[in-house]
């Protein structure tokens, strides 16, 4: 990270060849479009856009960092002290600190963000997506500051920021809009009062709303006033308000949203549609571009209407229509994001386009790169979203190192959007997203077998991911033929959620010989270091200090033991043999770059996996699949489990306690809530195990509990008593 020198500022960029460079040309007769022109980065009065500040972290802060230096624009970074030694701030030419972890403190202070501006000398400020990207006292602030807010007006955050607002202004200006109520009277008898009237389901939504937070789905009355509070903590949390509104909820349908692009020159183009339906906890996992089956014509109106919805607020540079689209391709205008997007990158692959450097170009006042006709859509695109999380368990955020990363090669076609790197955190604070994987071939079979091989590359160690999952997702016969809506998760969840079957026994001669060999080359490595042939701890044949060819061994499955007799044989090969069945098993350690890879052979089939051994746990990554297989550690040295001695709840993670529901001495039933938490920016409500007496309840509201802290202790059962006496 070096600092930038006055005499490097660039004034005025000089000829440039612009390019709209187009992957699919390696499939298609269509040769690059090349255009020469000046480039100035000037605003209406003048000014010049020579170093831009971005003010979020993680991956977005690093997208617009690449395209910032590619046109010879310097970047500013700003961090907070847990992202202190991230990616971002070693990949800016400067970088400040603005305070403590909790983004209130950091990357939502507005002031701390403008007197890094200030201080830098950087002429306009990104805000990526997120944190202040759609706060139009931010955008206003910047405005009274001489500073190029890389969004579009105040105006227009405002008005479309409130959904009441948005669908008001949708309506006058012919955009379809779905049947809901928008008014002032928050009661909630007004708003029981309305649901009842449009007709359960009915969707819940925060006023100033997005990404998920403070959306519910209220399937009858007897769940409104549940359902209605839940969404309004998470709102008041989220964005300071918790006004909402009720709409008709649309069973099974489509999430199609359409990019936009407006100038200040009263331009705006739309660049296609995207697909986002297939979502978890109300939020995208995976996104493609184009839609499946959309005919040309619905694509047409699609986009249109788009066009119409940005040009009725004097929409200025990147923004996103989302529509709620029904079986029959009927579109209703849902909300408009206005900020970059995180699947942005689809809209990229499929029309050949930088669009954060068209964000740059059209805040310093130029027109948009392209006009309408000129913009095409060729191929398809995929972006699965790699998370932090359990999928077996509700999805659940997580956080920690990164101990073993490693991915798959990036190329014209493959994009890796990430903002971490093996060794760094996933830090509890903010988002638990870890990378975005992007795939483009010329169709959607094609991107499908591309993304599938990608994700299977994606090898992560050290927490819980959803690589599995999103592979499982995209191999879903419903999925691969396109069949994609909002429920799709919970609609398939017993084909995408199977039973655990036990570990074929190949692999687990695998993980064995892997153990093996990994064993065999800690005792060589010692072995060379003292020099004595002769020693007992330097015999890796079998017979070590004296014992049998044949050794037990024992490995975990599960939650179920397996255990092996392992013949070490003469020629360096081994018998594995199970209750009822002998493997013949041979095989090498062989390193890769940076990584270990066991090739083998099982009864004469051949494999090569990517072996990692940590923490008594073996990983196997091959293109066949991920294999874990545990060691079992003695009893003496196993950790306490999940519940106490005398039963209760623990936190799954780090966070605030929001709301406790029960006090000492209530009696509850297994499943109801006893409190909600507040971590990665997610409300999670924790609910009682078991039917019991509480105890004791060991946290107030507002006060912050570790991950495994014991949050509720229960009444030891009369039982339970007997049992232990």
């Amino acid at each position: 990270m070096a600092a930038a020198s006055a005499g490097s500022v660039l004034l005025v960029a000089a000829e440039r060849n612009r390019w709209h460079r187009l992957p699919s040309l390696l499939l298609s007769p269509r040769r690059w479009m090349w255009k020469q022109r000046t480039v100035k980065y000037a605003t209406a009065t003048g000014r010049t856009i020579t170093k831009v500040l971005i003010a979020n972290r993680g991956e977005i802060a690093c997208r617009v960092m690449r395209t910032a230096r590619k046109m010879g624009v310097q970047s500013v970074a700003v961090y907070s002290d847990a992202d202190r030694n991230s990616m971002h701030v070693d990949m800016a030419d400067e970088a400040y600190s603005i305070g403590p972890a909790p983004s209130q403190q950091s990357y939502l202070s507005m002031e701390k963000i403008i007197q890094v501006a200030k201080l830098s000398a950087a002429q306009a400020i990104h805000p990526g997506y997120g944190f202040l990207s759609e706060n139009t006292e931010f955008a206003e602030l910047c405005k009274q500051e001489g500073i190029i807010f890389i969004g579009p007006p105040s105006s227009a955050i405002r008005d479309m920021g409130i959904k009441s607002t948005s669908k008001s202004i949708m309506a006058a200006a012919g955009v379809p809009v779905i049947e809901g109520y928008h008014g002032e009277d928050q009661s909630d008898q007004c708003l029981r009062e309305h649901a009842g009237r449009i007709g359960y389901p009915v969707m819940v939504k925060a006023v100033r709303g997005g990404g998920g937070k403070g959306m519910r789905i209220v399937r009858s009355e007897n769940e409104f006033q549940e359902q209605l509070d839940s969404a309004r903590r998470e709102a008041k949390k989220s964005f300071n308000d918790d006004a909402m509104l009720v709409e008709k909820f649309v069973d099974t349908p489509r999430h199609v949203e359409v990019q936009v692009f407006g100038d200040h020159h009263g331009n705006a183009v739309y660049l296609f549609e995207r697909d986002c339906s297939v979502q978890r906890r109300h939020q995208k996992i995976i996104e493609e571009a184009p839609g499946p089956g959309i005919e040309p014509e619905v694509r047409r109106k699609l986009g249109e209407a788009a066009v119409r919805a940005a040009k009725a607020v004097n929409y200025v540079g990147a923004g996103t229509v989302e529509f709620i689209m029904d079986s029959k391709h009927n579109f209703y205008f849902m909300e408009m994001n206005t900020r970059l997007q995180v699947e942005h990158p689809v809209t990229e692959m499929i029309t050949g386009t930088d669009l954060v450097e068209w964000q740059l170009r059209i805040a310093a006042g130029e027109k948009i790169p392209l006009s309408q006709e000129e913009i095409s859509l060729q191929g398809h695109a995929f972006e699965a979203r790699i998370y932090a999380e359990d999928p077996n368990n509700n999805f659940m955020p997580g956080a920690g190192p990164l101990v073993h990363l490693s991915t798959p090669r990036a190329d014209l076609t493959t994009r890796i959007e990430t903002g971490v790197r093996q060794g760094d955190e996933v830090s509890v604070h903010y988002d638990p997203m870890i990378a975005k994987l992007v795939v483009w071939a010329a169709d959607r079979q094609a991107a499908l077998t591309k993304l599938k091989h990608s994700l299977r590359q994606y090898n992560i160690v050290g927490l819980h991911t959803n690589i599995d999952f999103l592979l499982s997702l995209s191999s879903h016969p419903a999925f691969e033929a396109g069949n994609v809506h909002t429920d799709f998760i919970p609609q398939h969840h017993r084909e995408l959620f199977p039973a655990r079957k036990a570990t074929a026994k190949e692999s687990v001669c695998q993980a064995a010989l892997g153990l093996i060999l990994q064993e065999k080359a800690v005792t060589d490595a010692f072995k060379l270091q003292v020099q004595d042939r002769f020693s007992p701890f330097a015999s890796s044949s079998g017979r070590r200090l004296n014992i049998c060819y044949t050794r037990n061994m024992t490995l975990r499955d599960g939650k179920s033991n397996v255990d092996i007799a392992v013949t070490y044989n003469h020629d360096g090969s081994y018998n594995m043999q199970f209750d009822d069945q002998t493997f013949h098993v041979l095989g090498e350690l062989c390193s890769e770059g940076d990584c270990t890879y066991l090739k083998s052979s099982v009864s004469g089939v051949a494999r090569k996996a990517k072996l990692i051994i940590l923490e008594n746990r073996i990983h196997l990554f091959s293109m066949e699949g991920t294999v874990q297989i545990d060691i079992p550690v003695p009893k003496y040295l196993s950790s306490v489990t999940s519940e106490g001695a005398q039963g209760g709840t623990k936190a799954p993670m780090t966070g605030t306690i929001e709301k406790v529901f029960v006090k000492p001495g209530d009696k509850v039933k297994a499943g109801d809530s006893l409190l909600v938490m507040i971590a990665m920016k997610m409300e999670h409500t924790i609910k009682a195990p078991r039917d019991g007496t509480i105890k004791k309840i060991f946290y107030k509201e507002g006060s912050q509990a570790n991950r495994h802290a014991p949050l509720v202790e229960f009444e030891e059962e009369e039982s339970n008593k007997r049992d232990s006496e």
